[in-house]
């Protein structure tokens, strides 16, 4: 089946259209609708079967930007476009190797007008591989400065909407905007993408539902996120309206990446917290079970290009513009600040230390000059010109306090710089402050270290000796993404003025060559982890995360922003209720294995007494003489006992196979010898411990177990709890004839050997003994526990406890991955099922009863 995705516009502009044979609706070659949807476009969703043209490996890089310049000509007869060597997306493309084929696709920074949208969409695809992405102003307006800057920038940042001032209220109607221009970018992705073949690389905060998209049109699509900003705590981000639909839809890549390991944990808990999933570290890479499929987490920062930073330092502008510097503040010590212009930089707090500085150490009064440099701000807003109004305050306060004649304690650059002039501040300023209070991962460190180590003409303007080693300092935010991978830098809480202004005087009391050392293990870091080693690292675990895409099963459930993917075992399958009834109407010797709740009875309901469709169900199937029916729960004996107590041939098995009971009239047998449970005495104090300090958890005692439940405690918590009463439990009971497991939100002490799968093997040596050889086996159960069963039943086959040609259907409940061969989606499949065999049993005695009858006569 050939996509219909794919009328690959790398095709159409070399002029060879695809030659598939028989091709449904083409797209258009360039796609310019841009209205406001409501939500998903419910199409039908597909394999992706598209054969691929491109032999080259290939990766779609999806941003808000192009990273390109455009510029209006001079007659006014067209654009001219030129690569953004400052955009982040054209500089990883170092990374992912020259064999490597990257197209592009976002926006551009210019408006174009609609007439102009299709010669610029062809020229950008020849000439750059860019497939631009046209939105209406209105729709673009909405996007990105209502829902993208008014409501996810600020509340990733920690900033909540506790006022109309404060980001806004929610409104819907922004979210709409987000949700359609997230489907328009999808459109583009699908214009050009070969799904079998081609890699996706996301980028960012303004394309979090586009995972959605791009999977429900191409189940088996490879697809990376990075998001680039922090991601806020659970108790924060659980404010969000839509926090449930941005998860599921980011749960939709393969591999979600992040700078911090902070921004990952928050990630992870609110998905425990929110969607009730659990992670995984194995082999060192963390991972997410989302139906069947493992979502990776990754965790690495940005880096810098460093070939462009190293061509802007050998620019002679550069070399003329640090020797203008070094005669500038000859005789001073320049500490630098380099920000954009916005509420979470924290500028005024960083002008605030420099004051506090001044006051707290006169000696330093005339010698030390901080340069502010206040890049535009990217926003826009009130809280903007009210930064821009404190900073210029501030600034003049300290000035008019400490200033003097041919001395200016603060240097205010509000205006655009040049990069190469920015380089040259970087290069003369004996330390860096960047005392932002929150950002995701800010770079201006990794430039100022590759800049402070400098060249030899860059030396001889600043007239130093080649052999010295080089030195730098940094003050940085403990907020910031790169913090932590700068392990000589002094951090500081950037609130806490008298901290950072400390901070600024041990930076600049520091001895040369404790600053040389520091300098040198930040440039060895910043060299080998630049942009490139950043690209080829995320790359290399998205080939990871993919890697058995092929050999997975996949379809879609779920409507809207709900969509996900369902990847099974190619043997995994739904089991067939005319299959079923089929094989057990033609079968002589049945076993019947089932579990009872969240199988029989829904895990859901509050009352968990058989109803009477189910008590008639099971006498059905026990009258019929050619089945073994067990029942198999991990309730106790006493409980089953009543409940079933109608039920005279059904074989109970209590407490998960310690207890059974034949029929009715027998008594209870223990399936395992235990001497004693004087375990129980040692283990009981030890989870009362647990339960006493860890609201929402409970001891159940069992005759024969002990479990501590903590369903109702806090998620975090509770599994942290977990862990350690599994680890003290372990150590106390470590001679003791026990085991000690972990299960659904419970950790079980309980005898040696008891499982499920032991009423699975007692089951058919019953069968045996009587001389019955199973040739049907029925086995439903929906948790861990019952697996047992299903590794014992599956086992048997072609073994001597089953007939050679029996028929074995290991059923699990829901679509999961499990042991089991079939599964049904829920407890209502599963009375329906069992409500079949018991209607062909009841047919088959009344034909049987009919039969006799005649013969009598």
């Amino acid at each position: 089946m050939v996509s219909r995705s794919y009328s690959n516009l790398l095709d159409l502009v070399s002029g060879d259209s695809p030659t598939f044979g028989r091709v449904g609706k083409r797209l258009p070659r360039v796609m310019t609708v841009a209205g406001i949807i409501s939500d998903l476009d419910e199409e039908n969703s597909v394999g992706s079967e598209a054969l691929s043209s491109v032999c080259q490996e290939r990766v779609i890089i999806v941003g808000n930007q192009l990273p390109l310049r455009a510029h209006r000509r001079p007659d006014d007869s067209g654009w001219n476009f030129s690569w953004d060597e400052d955009s982040l997306l054209l500089q990883l493309k170092d990374g992912l190797g020259e064999d490597v084929e990257v197209i592009y696709i976002g926006c551009l920074r210019e408006e174009i007008e609609p007439g102009e949208q299709d010669d610029v969409s062809q020229t950008l695809l020849e000439t750059f591989k860019c497939v631009p992405t046209f939105l209406s102003p209105d729709l673009f307006s909405k996007f990105y400065h209502g829902f993208c800057k008014q409501h996810l920038w600020p509340l990733f940042h920690y900033m909540l909407p506790l006022s109309p001032d404060l980001g806004g209220r929610f409104d819907r109607s922004l979210w709409q905007a987000y949700v359609s221009v997230n489907k328009i970018f999808a459109d583009k992705v699908m214009e050009v993408i070969s799904p079998d073949d081609d890699y996706v690389w996301v980028h960012d905060y303004h394309l979090m539902v586009l995972p959605t998209f791009l999977r429900k049109r191409f189940n088996r699509v490879k697809l990376g996120f990075f998001l680039h900003s922090p991601f806020p705590s659970s108790e924060i981000y659980r404010t969000l309206p839509v926090r449930d639909e941005l998860l599921r839809a980011l749960l939709n890549s393969d591999l979600i990446g992040f700078h911090t390991f902070d921004y990952a944990r928050h990630f992870l808990s609110c998905c425990s917290r929110m969607l009730g999933l659990a992670y995984q570290s194995k082999r060192g890479y963390i991972g997410l079970e989302y139906y069947g499929r493992t979502v990776s987490i990754k965790i690495l920062p940005v880096g810098i290009h460093m070939g462009q930073l190293q061509s802007v330092l050998n620019l002679p502008e550069t070399e003329a513009r640090v020797a203008e510097l070094r005669d500038q503040f000859m005789g001073r010590v320049v500490l630098l600040g380099v920000d954009d212009m916005d509420i979470f930089k924290g500028i005024s707090l960083k002008l605030l230390a420099m004051e506090q500085l001044l006051e707290q150490h006169p000696e330093w009064r005339g010698k030390v000059v901080l340069v502010q440099i206040a890049n535009p701000a990217r926003g826009r807003g009130r809280d903007v010109q009210e930064v821009q109004s404190e900073t210029a305050s501030t600034a003049r306060r300290i000035n008019e306090t400490f200033g003097r004649l041919g001395y200016q304690p603060v240097i205010l650059i509000d205006h655009p710089l040049q990069f190469y002039e920015r380089i040259a501040y970087y290069v003369i300023a004996e330390c860096c402050l960047v005392t932002a209070v929150r950002d995701g991962m800010n770079l201006i460190p990794y430039e100022y270290i590759i800049s402070r180590q400098g060249n030899e003409k860059l030396d001889e303007a600043l007239q130093l000796d080649p052999s010295v080693p080089k030195k730098s300092m940094l003050v940085v935010s403990e907020f910031i993404g790169c913090s932590p991978s700068l392990s000589g830098a002094i951090r500081v809480n950037p609130w806490n003025i008298d901290s950072v202004a400390e901070a600024m005087d041990v930076a600049l009391e520091m001895r040369n060559s404790e600053k040389q050392l520091r300098h040198e293990k930040h440039y060895r870091y910043v060299r080998t982890h630049d942009v490139g080693y950043w690209a080829h690292s995320f790359l290399q675990d998205l080939q990871r995360a993919c890697k058995d895409h092929v050999r997975r099963r996949c379809w879609g459930i779920g409507f809207g922003l709900g969509f996900r993917v369902i990847a099974l075992d190619p043997n995994f399958r739904k089991l067939s209720a005319e299959h079923i009834v089929s094989a057990y109407k033609r079968t002589k010797n049945r076993a019947i294995l089932l579990d009872y709740d969240g199988t029989i009875m829904p895990q859901t309901s509050i009352n968990k007494t058989p109803t009477t469709e189910a008590i008639t169900i099971l006498n059905s199937l026990c009258n019929d003489p050619r089945n073994v029916v067990f029942l198999v729960s991990g309730r106790d004996k006493e409980t089953l006992s009543n409940w079933f107590s109608s039920c005279e041939k059904l074989v109970l098995a209590a407490e998960h196979g310690y207890f059974l009971r034949q029929n009715h009239d027998a008594k209870w047998e223990t399936c395992v010898p235990v001497a004693d449970f004087d375990w129980k005495q040692i283990a009981e104090p030890v989870m009362q411990l647990y339960t006493e300090t860890t609201d929402g958890s409970a001891i159940e005692a069992k005759e024969s177990a002990l479990v501590w439940h903590y369903q109702y405690a806090d998620p975090d918590f509770g599994s942290c709890q977990a862990k350690e009463l599994l680890d003290h439990l372990e150590s106390v009971l470590s001679n003791e004839p026990v085991s000690v497991k972990s299960g659904q939100h419970i950790v079980e002490v309980k005898p040696q050997g008891v499982s499920k799968g032991l009423v699975a093997e007692r089951l058919l040596t019953t069968m045996h003994q009587k001389g019955m050889l199973p040739d049907f086996v029925l086995c439903i159960g929906d948790d861990r526990s019952d697996e047992d069963m299903f590794e014992v039943i599956t086992g048997a086959v072609a073994g001597p406890s089953l007939s050679p040609v029996a028929e074995v259907f290991a059923c699990t409940v829901g679509q999961k991955p499990s042991k089991a061969k079939y599964y049904l989606d829920d407890t209502v499949e599963i009375v329906r099922m069992l409500q079949g065999l018991a209607t062909a049993s009841d047919q088959m005695a009344w034909t049987a009863a009919s039969q006799s009858s005649h013969k009598t006569t």
